[in-house]
């Protein structure tokens, strides 16, 4: 969507007018990544929703300069083999039957996924840049468009039952399980599972509301308090997002954000993702990550 059919879109709709690009950057077009990343271009998004719970509020255009995204959640497989070049930490799922190579890595704490995609020459996402990249410019409540999640577009829990009626093995058949990642159709940019399967941590701190943030969360491409940085004076929490396969579909929006200690304390099985910069892409694919 180009800059006059969204600003148009925009006032159809009675959405915010889009946020402007900032004068000393200008947009950088997609380049062809590396297997596994896909391409989110720059432009303005709305983020948030003046419709949900407070913690999503207020509905603003953000700028965002062009990044990449993986095209799926880091797979047990994936993050095991980190381990075992020592270059992640020991994790594993609590809950058996969560251990094939496929399925999300699911049960590490934000501190396990920073490593890990510092490992791989790519950062933990955004706030910003995760919900971005699961409604795409305009809006849209859910990856695929605004119909409400079931289970033939994410791995959540429906009246059959949790991960869409799967149960796990025994004991607590009913806790039901994570799915392959990609078990379901991929959404805007090519992404999949960004909407159920696993709740996935993303990297800023957590406010309660975008007005509370400020500044910090304005853009163009906001890192939250404390502009990310690792000690923030008055957070102790992160945030995931996404929903899973064990809860319903009203958490399963690209809107819906979940506070947790980011030493993952209470224990909960959260995922994730990496996500790239244009600087980091560039020197993946030039095999220097």
């Amino acid at each position: 969507m180009n800059a006059v059919s969204f600003l148009a879109f925009a006032l159809a709709a009675a959405l915010p007018a889009p946020a402007a690009a900032p004068g000393s950057s200008a947009a950088i077009a997609c380049e062809t990544p590396p297997a596994g990343l896909a391409c989110v271009a720059a432009g303005p998004f709305y983020r948030g929703s003046d419709k949900g719970p407070k913690n999503e509020r207020p509905l603003a255009s953000v700028w965002m300069q062009t990044y990449y995204m993986d095209v799926y959640e880091v797979t047990y497989g994936d993050y095991q083999a980190c381990v075992k070049q020592k270059k992640c930490k020991r994790s594993h799922p609590a809950y058996n039957d969560y251990d094939r190579p496929k399925q999300p890595m699911v049960g590490m704490s934000w501190y396990d996924a920073v490593q890990y995609c510092q490992f791989r020459g790519k950062h933990l996402p955004t706030e910003a840049e995760w919900e971005k990249a699961a409604r795409g410019p305009d809006g849209k409540t859910h990856p695929w468009g605004d119909e409400p999640a079931d289970c033939t577009r994410a791995v959540i829990m429906d009246k059959t039952g949790r991960g869409c009626g799967t149960p796990k093995k025994p004991p607590n058949p009913e806790k039901g399980r994570t799915l392959e990642v990609g078990a379901r159709p991929a959404g805007v940019y090519g992404l999949f599972d960004m909407s159920g399967n696993a709740w996935e941590w993303v990297a800023d701190w957590y406010t309660p509301d975008y007005a509370a943030c400020g500044k910090a969360c304005a853009g163009p491409d906001p890192k939250g308090p404390c502009g990310g940085k690792e000690l923030c004076p008055g957070r102790d929490q992160k945030i995931v997002r996404g929903g899973s396969w064990y809860w319903p579909p009203k958490y399963a929006t690209a809107m819906w954000r979940r506070p947790h200690f980011p030493i993952n304390k209470p224990y909960h099985h959260f995922g994730f993702r990496c996500a790239a910069s244009i600087d980091e892409m560039r020197k993946i694919q030039a095999g220097k990550p």
